[in-house]
């Protein structure tokens, strides 16, 4: 080696530095930490419960202040970041920015999904916002809320205005009565003296075998009530073809605009829907099960914590086997990885596929996801026989299903009908007709990615595999109704901006092609070559069903009503 290379080179600066006074970073802040440790009462600091953890902290102070994520992130032993992109990907959580020290002292949040705005939830929303609107009091705008038969609907805290005006809201907020109200329903006690459970204990004692149960479902002819429609008994297959231990997750995440079927079934019979999960899990052979439920609906989930505490003290399951985990406000973990990443404490982000769930889902399991509905109907199919679900159906469909019907009828609400019912049909014999003073001109036969049709086209079945080929879907069943006072353009406007807000953004061709969307949506007049294309994008290559479906209002209304286009 040269003498050259020996040489030593001299900064400026040598000899002048001097070690910081603190890390780089956010500092953490110990009065934070103290509060935090001492709110979360020595809960196990385990990743998976981040989104847990961050309700915790939100319920106690109202929002999320930096120093208090800093904490969260120090005693979890997390990353930053971690904490940040997580309670920053969920709407329910009130991030503040960093420079702000005050929380407002309640959440009012007003929905603006279709059926509210058909019932005035934008008129709502500007009054609220000019004569309640201070910095303890934050107006938003928010997403569906499965409310939405009840039309407008405001959130204050976490209780729910039906039919809200501004005087009612204001009377809530100003009362500070802003927590869940429990409605009656059947608890564990009467519902043991109807029969609750016992199909279950038949399963589990034996007297049922699995090949039995199978084939009753499989009879039956029930499939997922999620919006794919596949055969339930097909996931039993593909989840029992894999090595154990195994999953069940049920998904209790409905966020589609037009949606409420889910919150119908816990509500009003909890049981129903515990006893098929677990019938679900006994079929698996799961070691565990989860609930998945959004944080819109905090009533449910009171039901829940109370009737899963019940029935582990009277010995129907193990504790800790059903595992309820809550949501925070993200449509996008109605897809079953996504919602799986949440359960795991992360941002819901769908995963690529293969593996599919069923090979490797929850925690690395082979994992079984059911909905809510589909649940309840395994145990009344076990119950009453397959023949008797079976040929509730009509106009060459069968079975029977929950529709949620909401928009212009005189009696919105979730309507148990045979599947296949035509909407003219649904809104004659289930809804008293439309509402007084409107017209039956169009309607969506399956929520906001459903897709639009006129009322001419009114005579088609409700169920799988009828809608398809007009460009349209059944999916769960979210029927929501137009009259003549209505702009279905407008209505597309509004589910567009929907799929825009809650796109993950985890790929360009939903993230992009969703806010490209609602900018072409608005012109006076569509360029429907360009709106044809970018509808062909998203379609051919968004990585979920959200990117994949979004384009079904706008290319509904390019199809069948021109005029507005």
């Amino acid at each position: 080696m040269s003498g050259n290379s020996q040489k030593k080179f001299h900064h400026p600066g040598a000899g002048r530095r001097h070690a910081p006074a603190l890390p780089k970073g956010r500092q953490i802040d110990p009065d934070a930490v103290a509060e935090i440790a001492a709110l979360l009462d020595e809960k196990p600091l385990v990743r998976d419960r981040l989104i847990e953890y961050l309700h915790v902290i939100q319920d106690r102070f109202h929002g999320l202040a930096p120093r208090h994520m800093a904490a969260l992130a120090d005693l979890m032993r997390l990353s930053l970041v971690e904490v940040f992109e997580v309670a920053t990907f969920y709407a329910h959580f009130n991030v503040a920015r960093e420079d702000d020290t005050h929380l407002p002292a309640v959440t009012v949040r007003v929905c603006d999904s279709l059926p509210c705005m058909l019932a005035g939830g934008d008129a709502l929303y500007d009054a609220l916002e000019s004569g309640l609107g201070s910095s303890d009091i934050h107006i938003v705008h928010a997403p569906c809320m499965g409310r939405c038969d009840c039309a407008p609907v405001v959130e204050a805290g976490h209780r729910h205005i039906d039919c809200a005006d501004a005087d009612a809201v204001s009377e809530m907020v100003s009362t500070g009565d802003t927590d869940a109200k429990m409605p009656p329903y059947p608890a564990l006690k009467r519902a043991l003296l109807d029969g609750a459970y016992s199909i279950l204990k038949s399963c589990i004692s034996g007297q049922r075998s699995y090949d039995s149960v199978r084939a009753t479902i499989e009879k039956s002819g029930l499939r997922g009530m999620g919006g794919a429609g596949f055969p339930a008994f097909r996931k039993w297959d593909f989840v029992n073809a894999e090595d154990g231990p195994r999953a069940v997750v049920i998904n209790a995440d409905e966020g589609e605009p037009g949606t409420f079927k889910d919150r119908y079934f816990l509500e009003r019979t909890p049981h129903g829907v515990l006893e098929g999960a677990l019938i679900a899990a006994w079929a698996v052979d799961a070691k565990e099960l989860w609930i998945y439920l959004r944080d819109e609906y905090p009533v449910a989930r009171e039901i829940l914590q109370t009737e899963i505490a019940a029935i582990e003290a009277e010995g129907i399951v193990g504790p800790g086997f059903i595992r309820l985990r809550r949501g925070a406000g993200a449509y996008i973990c109605g897809e079953e990885s996504a919602l799986i990443e949440s359960i795991e404490g992360k941002r819901g982000l769908p995963r690529h596929r293969p593996p599919y769930v069923a090979q490797n889902g929850v925690f690395g399991l082979p994992t079984l996801v059911h909905n809510v509905e589909t649940a309840f109907w395994i145990r009344e199919i076990l119950h009453a026989g397959a023949s008797w679900y079976s040929e509730q159906g009509r106009n060459g469909h069968s079975g029977a299903r929950a529709f949620s019907v909401s928009g212009r009828v005189r009696e919105p609400g979730v309507k148990i009908a045979p599947n296949g019912i035509t909407v003219r049909q649904l809104i004659n014999e289930y809804c008293s007709g439309m509402a007084d003073g409107h017209s039956f001109t169009a309607y969506l036969p399956g929520g906001a990615s459903g897709g639009i049709l006129p009322a001419s086209m009114g005579d088609l079945p409700l169920a799988f595999g009828a809608l398809e080929a007009h460009g349209c879907l059944v999916g769960s069943g979210a029927v929501v109704v137009l009259s003549d006072q209505d702009s279905v353009r407008n209505a597309a406007v509004n589910l567009m901006r929907f799929f825009e807000d809650e796109s993950c953004g985890q790929c360009t061709p939903c993230r992009v092609g969703t806010a490209k969307a609602v900018k072409l949506m608005q012109a006076r007049a569509w360029d429907k070559n360009l709106l044809g294309e970018l509808s062909a994008a998203m379609r051919d290559a968004s990585i979920c069903g959200l990117g994949q479906a979004a384009p079904n209002p706008m290319d509904s209304v390019l199809r069948y009503f021109p005029n507005e286009a």
